[in-house]
């Protein structure tokens, strides 16, 4: 903005707060497609242009990308066919990373390798059938009462002699508790407390990412993206100070 105003003006497209100077779409190079401009009338009838590169295509009623807000014909509204400028890539490290948390999964025979989606009814009764089998065998504090307990298959680190073990923690406890706890059930070093040493941490079934440690694990369930649940899988590794997941790839194969 490079004056003030007593009445600063409201771009109506993108919200944007402007000056006297700067109120119109073309001097503060709005971001939103003028959808008025992008209209073409003939003999009529209204069309809406494609703009992907140079596709002739047109509707008759307006197909806007809800993440770049251009206009596109049906063939190109999804972001991957108009190369959308908003779209996510998965990086590279990241894929590799998932690739690793996968072999590690397999490894320790937690889960059997994946053969595709079979529905979400059948990933719920599995998760039932994981569920039952760990309440009968998993290791915990016994004084905790049913209703405060979650239950985990943990991926052990491969300094310890168990490839995984069924655990059960309470739901009110931090990530961190969680950690000391499993780590002194499996008989783990535990030099959490030693600046220079590498951490336990408890990592993302997932992706490998490393959870925070004042995150508690009733929040973790709660959150409706999150990878963990009653049941499950977790991971618990020693990671470097800088390391925030399972990023070195060589250590399991």
């Amino acid at each position: 903005m490079s004056s003030l105003d007593f009445l600063p003006f409201i771009c109506k497209a993108c919200s944007g707060v402007f000056c006297l100077e700067h109120r119109s779409r073309d001097s503060h190079a709005c971001p939103v497609v003028d959808v008025e401009k992008e209209v073409h009338v003939s003999g009529g009838s209204t069309s809406y242009p494609c703009t992907f590169e140079d596709c002739k295509g047109k509707e008759l009623l307006p197909v806007i990308c809800p993440h770049c807000k251009k206009h596109f014909c049906l063939a190109h509204r999804h972001q991957d066919d108009h190369k959308c400028e908003k779209l996510e890539t998965t990086k590279p490290r990241m894929a590799a990373t998932q690739e690793l948390v996968q072999k590690i999964v397999e490894s320790k025979k937690a889960l059997p390798p994946s053969k595709g989606r079979k529905g979400a009814k059948n990933a719920a009764t599995a998760a039932k059938v994981a569920l039952m089998k760990l309440k009968l065998h998993a290791a915990g504090d016994k004084g905790l009462p049913q209703t405060e307990r979650t239950y985990f298959n943990v991926l052990l680190p491969k300094e310890g002699k168990d490839a995984s073990l069924p655990m059960f923690f309470c739901t009110k406890w931090s990530v961190g508790k969680v950690v000391d706890y499993a780590a002194s059930l499996a008989s783990l070093k535990n030099n959490n407390n030693i600046l220079t040493a590498k951490k336990l941490r408890l990592c993302h079934p997932q992706t490998g990412e490393a959870l925070r440690m004042d995150d508690t694990l009733l929040s973790l369930l709660a959150h409706p993206e999150s990878p963990l649940y009653n049941g499950g899988n977790v991971i618990l590794e020693y990671l470097d100070n800088d390391c925030s997941g399972l990023e070195d790839t060589s250590a399991y194969i």
